[in-house]
């Protein structure tokens, strides 16, 4: 293996310089099912998106550029809670829900599917920034602290239809979020993930055939 990866079975993790990954990223697998699920992780939740430090000045710049994405309600929304909000627990900001829980950030397409308004106008070419990159990640979730960020995949009930089709394609976690892994980290993070992915891989296959 290359690179400066420490892999850590009993404590099932992967270290990769101050990212402590959760093996659950290397070796569940999942694709997004939105024909079945119909973007409902968009609708349900506890809160809305956690924003990074630099986003709530992003989604201030580009209003202007996705307001016609968005739906009445949500429009309604933005114009009383503001574009952004603190979240309950008062440790970061984050994107505003409307009454029925769903992001204010959210259109339907034709099918009745939940979809980012976000990532429609950048689809478009409109504007030059996906979706902040908490929902871009999901359903993996960082947790930051003082010296390192926790790397975990978190599991619902609603993804079921994920992981199956994940399963069927045989395609993990880290591979289907290759691109804002990526973007969150850079090339040589996802590249030393990738290479402890298949060193465990590989190991585990010696193990069976032993």
């Amino acid at each position: 293996m290359q690179g400066l990866s420490l892999i850590t079975n009993i404590e099932k993790m992967i270290v990769i310089d101050d990212k402590i990954v959760s093996l659950d990223v290397v070796e569940e697998q999942f694709i997004c099912n939105l024909t079945a699920c119909k973007g409902v992780c968009c609708i349900k939740g506890e809160g809305g998106a956690p924003l990074e430090d630099d986003e709530a000045g992003i989604l201030d710049d580009i209003y202007d550029d996705i307001e016609s994405y968005l739906t009445e309600e949500g429009k309604a929304e933005i114009a009383k809670q503001g574009r952004y909000t603190m979240s309950a627990d008062g440790k970061k900001m984050v994107t505003p829900l409307i009454e029925s829980g769903a992001c204010v950030y959210l259109n339907y397409d034709e099918l009745g599917i939940a979809k980012c308004a976000i990532q429609k106008a950048y689809e478009e070419g409109i504007v030059d920034w996906p979706k902040p990159i908490s929902c871009h990640l999901y359903p993996i979730r960082i947790e930051q602290y003082q010296d390192f960020d926790a790397v975990n995949y978190f599991r619902w009930d609603i993804c079921k239809a994920a992981c199956t089709l994940g399963k069927e394609h045989k395609v993990a976690v880290y591979e289907f979020l290759k691109e804002p892994l990526v973007r969150k980290y850079g090339e040589a993070f996802y590249d030393e993930l990738d290479a402890a992915a298949q060193y465990l891989k590989e190991g585990k296959k010696e193990k069976e055939e032993n």
